[in-house]
C-alpha cells in the first residue's frame, strides 16, 4: 500500500509540472505577440542630410549628399524624388500595416540647381510637405505625388 501512495503523489507532481510548463510556454507565446516588428523600405533619409543640401546646390552635390534618386521626374523642371515607407505588425502572422510614407523631392531649375526641397507625407488624409509646412493644393505635381503615394500603398484624397 505504501508503494501505491508514493505512485500517486508523483502522478499529482507531473500534472503540476505539466501544466506550470504549458502556463509558461503559453505566456512566452503571448508575451511574443506584444513586440512590433518594424520593417523599413526604401530611401532611409539620414538624420541632417537635407541641411547639407542648400539652394543653389547642383545636382552633383545631391547625388553626394542623398544618392541616387529613386525615381527622376520632368514635371516642372526636373526633380529627383526619395520614396521610403514604414510599415510595422504587432504579431508575426498579421501583415505588415504602413504608419508613415515620405518622399523627399529636390527640384531643380534649367540650371541643375536646387530651387527648392521636400518632404511630403501624409497629415490628416492629405499630402503635406513638413519642410513648408504646406499642402499641396493642385496641379501637375499634386497629381504626381499622389500617383507616388497611391503605386506604393497609401491613397490620399
Amino acid at each position: 500500500m505504501k508503494r501505491l501512495g508514493v505512485g500517486l503523489k508523483n502522478v499529482g507532481c507531473r500534472k503540476s509540472a505539466f501544466r506550470l510548463s504549458l502556463a509558461l510556454a503559453s505566456a512566452l507565446a503571448l508575451a511574443a505577440c506584444g513586440v512590433t516588428e518594424t520593417l523599413q523600405r526604401g530611401y532611409v533619409l539620414p538624420e541632417g542630410a537635407l541641411e547639407q543640401v542648400p539652394v543653389g546646390a547642383t545636382q552633383e552635390q545631391v547625388l553626394i549628399v542623398l544618392g541616387t534618386p529613386s525615381t527622376v521626374a520632368t514635371v516642372n523642371g526636373e526633380a529627383f524624388y526619395y520614396i521610403s515607407q514604414k510599415a510595422q505588425r504587432t504579431a508575426a502572422f498579421m501583415p505588415h500595416e504602413v504608419v508613415d510614407q515620405r518622399v523627399v523631392a529636390v527640384y531643380f531649375d534649367k540650371d541643375r540647381r536646387v530651387i527648392r526641397l521636400a518632404n511630403y507625407g501624409m497629415k490628416d488624409g492629405r499630402i503635406f510637405d513638413f519642410v513648408s509646412q504646406t499642402t499641396t493644393t493642385g496641379g501637375q505635381e499634386l497629381s504626381y505625388l499622389r500617383n507616388i503615394f497611391k503605386n506604393v500603398g497609401i491613397h490620399p484624397f
